[in-house]
């Protein structure tokens, strides 16, 4: 084949060789268990760099998914809770995924309820940034419910933030001014102003 993919005949290996050569192009074995085996005429160099581009734009497109993973247990304290709820959160911060695994022991697992109710009421509490992608399931031992980032995980609340420093700056220059006197409070004034007064009413 030449290099716009028409078929230029069946030719021998020395042949084919001159043909490419005479157009400043390669010759390129593309269908080796073919009888008899297919080459194409073709700027090598040129083909290699596209395939390149094509990849660099395949893996740039696909989404890597990203799963992290955090274990409670059915009879964990309320500072435990509160802690790897924490991490849950800033896990779908960052637009990852999140395993969240309830590890049952002993007698434990008669109670799958108990891990369950556990699962769901983290989901409802964090519902702002996870959403449930696989719900509370029994793996062996275990309970496991998969979280996923919503779309405002990760989004930065600027606009609060602006508020809360603007309010912070208003105070402070509040601060710098100084206090008006109380209403119906004169300032003192000068003795030799008193004295001038009562003398004019003499």
């Amino acid at each position: 084949m030449d290099e716009d993919g028409a078929q230029i005949g069946i030719k021998t290996t020395d042949e084919a060789r001159e043909y490419a050569y005479a157009k400043g192009l390669d010759l390129v074995e593309v269908a080796a268990q073919a009888d008899p085996p297919v080459a194409r005429v073709m700027d090598y160099g040129k083909y290699r760099y596209e395939q390149e581009q094509k990849a660099k734009l395949a893996r740039r497109h696909q989404q890597q998914i990203n799963i992290k993973e955090i274990k409670f247990r059915p009879k964990i304290g309320i500072h435990d809770y509160e802690t790897k709820k924490g991490h849950v959160v800033r896990f779908l911060n960052q637009r990852a995924k999140v395993k969240v695994t309830i590890m049952f022991r002993g007698r434990e697992n008669l109670h799958p309820e108990r891990g369950r109710d556990l699962l769901l009421r983290l989901a409802e509490e964090i519902k702002e940034v996870a959403t449930i992608e696989s719900p509370p399931l029994l793996d062996g031992r275990n309970m496991v419910m998969l979280l996923g980032p919503t779309k405002n995980a990760g989004v930065k609340t600027d606009a609060q933030g602006e508020d809360i420093e603007r309010s912070e700056e208003a105070i402070q220059g509040d601060g710098e001014r100084q206090a008006p006197p109380p209403a119906g409070h004169e300032e003192p004034q000068p003795a030799a102003q008193v004295a001038e007064a009562e003398a004019k009413v003499r």
